[in-house]
């Protein structure tokens, strides 16, 4: 089995008045925050908070850029030029790493959300405009990105160091893409199950598609979803039963 693992989370996602997810109750489980940086999510005063729970619980920040699209959480396609695609995620990324500056955290990674994360895993254009976007910001950023997708290759060639992604809480179709949100079998609800599903991943490196195939998945990120009814619950059963089989759980920068 893989002896180490990082486990993310998508954060910040609050808005105004509203409240998403319950950020500082699931900060103790995981060791990578993804960062919602105002586009389809988040605001300033989110941003800012979200920066400074991270530092205090030692979880690594990274940017989560999505579509400017807040009615939509970020989960609607929109087309963009590959040039309009890289001006966002640059000024996302610009956006929190402002608040990193003024806390003195150093950012980790960018993981792009939703729909554009989505697109990165099979658009060319788009991924080569994200990489080319987190290269020009700052080339020693990580950059996350679904295991075996499009985004990864881009990284790679534009020399950033990149980790795949896989998800506990989602399902998977043959060719290695997650099932839309959209359709009924999407989302792992049952606690129980995610949990073998991370498990036969790290140890046989593949994960079972909704056909009943055996697809071959590369480990290096394991990602919950932070506004699900049982988030933190699935966050603390998930990451005691990783480190019940041995997984050392850490941030993908840390080195102790």
């Amino acid at each position: 089995m893989t002896k180490r693992i990082d486990l993310n989370c998508d954060m910040g996602e609050s808005f105004g008045m509203y409240t998403i997810g319950a950020d500082e109750r699931l900060l103790p489980y995981i060791t990578s925050a993804n960062i919602a940086c105002g586009a389809h999510a988040g605001d300033p005063a989110v941003m800012e908070r979200t920066v400074q729970l991270a530092k205090q619980h030692g979880v690594a920040v990274g940017a989560h850029p999505g579509f400017p699209d807040i009615a939509g959480f970020g989960r609607r396609m929109i087309d963009y030029l590959p040039d309009e695609v890289y001006q966002m995620v640059v000024q996302q990324i610009g956006s929190l790493q402002a608040f990193c500056t003024v806390h003195n955290v150093k950012m980790q990674h960018v993981k792009p959300h939703g729909a554009l994360y989505n697109a990165a895993a099979k658009s060319r254009s788009t991924a080569d405009a994200i990489a080319r976007a987190v290269r020009d910001v700052n080339g020693e950023l990580l950059l996350f990105g679904l295991a075996g997708s499009e985004l990864l290759t881009a990284g790679r060639e534009a020399g950033l160091h990149v980790a795949s992604e896989v998800f506990a809480d989602r399902t998977y179709q043959a060719d290695g893409s997650l099932t839309p949100r959209y359709e009924a079998d999407a989302l792992v609800t049952d606690v129980d199950e995610a949990v073998l599903q991370v498990e036969g991943m790290l140890q046989t490196g593949t994960v079972r598609a909704v056909g009943g195939e055996q697809v071959v998945i590369e480990s290096d990120t394991i990602c919950v979803h932070g506004d699900g009814s049982h988030a933190v619950t699935f966050a603390e059963k998930l990451r005691t039963a990783l480190e019940r089989d041995g997984v050392h759980v850490k941030a993908i920068g840390c080195n102790d």
